[in-house]
């Protein structure tokens, strides 16, 4: 709370006067304590303004997402220092019809401009303008490298830590998609006894046979020498599809899945020749023996 003063002249035109604080407590104007600003000021950087709003909430600090971008746009100091570490990439203005350009300064962690789309000479001629700028993070892409290297060619380029992972996150998975037969041969099981599978199982085990069908006889049709178009035009499939074959990327294993009453069975199978039927009494029996499953994973299998 604040003391209010009042005026007693007559011709003063602001008749309430409220007692001011220092800048270090509450800045002039303010309806939050510079703590307390803070506080907001985080948190619409780390998570922006909806998210922000949600999570300000939950900590007993209402404030609305238009105050968060708000108080985040107010701090950004003076936008006319040198620049010398910048990220380049794109943005979606509306995903999939019109993008634009961000620019961020790496070194004050904050966004420096929008540019309103993403081709060359835009991003060129705003590079042009800020000479001071020695590294420059980006993306894969070719288009920025290029303007990069024509607006400041003793610029250096490196690839941001996203794109890093991402590429790296890519190429890790390509490399295990070109062993999966190696793997999916390892881990299958090539037995399979169609009395002991479920119901859902009985059908992705129905599916698993109809691909093999269509793999085997696209396969031979290969070794035959027929081109991959008259296989798409014999068999009816997708290009794609004989080409997967063809590159061995669609190779499956069918497996059953591992359920809790494989270490039972044994005993199941015991009690079901003694004459025991009643899945609800084998399920009590067991629970006194300790099983922990639910009644009706032993009604399935009776």
């Amino acid at each position: 709370m604040t003391r209010r003063f009042w005026c007693d002249a007559v011709l003063c035109g602001r008749r309430i006067f409220c007692e001011q604080f220092g800048n270090n407590v509450l800045a002039r104007y303010g309806r939050r304590t510079q703590r307390l600003e803070t506080i907001v000021h985080h948190l619409g950087l780390a998570l922006g303004g909806r998210p922000a709003a949600a999570f300000a909430n939950r900590l007993m600090v209402p404030v609305s997402n238009d105050t968060l971008l708000r108080v985040v746009r107010g701090r950004i100091g003076d936008r006319n220092e040198d620049l010398n570490v910048i990220g380049i990439d794109d943005f979606a203005f509306r995903r999939g019809q019109t993008y634009g350009t961000i620019v961020c300064d790496l070194e004050r962690r904050r966004p420096v401009t929008l540019l309103p789309d993403r081709a060359l000479d835009t991003s060129r001629t705003w590079l042009a303008e800020h000479p001071s700028i020695s590294i420059v993070a980006r993306d894969r892409g070719g288009g920025y490298g290029e303007a990069i290297a024509k607006a400041l060619p003793d610029a250096a380029q490196v690839a941001d830590r996203w794109h890093l992972m991402e590429n790296s996150s890519r190429a890790f998975l390509d490399a295990v998609g070109k062993s999966m037969r190696q793997i999916r041969q390892a881990v299958g099981s090539n037995v399979v006894d169609p009395k002991l599978l479920t119901y859902a199982e009985k059908l992705q085990s129905e599916g698993y046979l109809r691909r093999q069908e269509t793999n085997e006889a696209v396969r031979g049709l290969s070794k035959k020498g027929t081109s991959i178009r008259q296989i798409v035009q014999q068999t009816g499939h997708s290009r794609k599809l004989v080409r997967d074959v063809l590159r061995g990327q669609r190779l499956d294993v069918f497996r059953t899945r591992p359920s809790s009453l494989d270490s039972w069975l044994p005993w199941l199978n015991s009690r079901w020749e003694e004459g025991a039927r009643n899945a609800s009494a084998l399920w009590r029996e067991m629970k006194t023996k300790g099983f922990s499953g639910q009644s009706g994973v032993v009604s399935q299998w009776a």
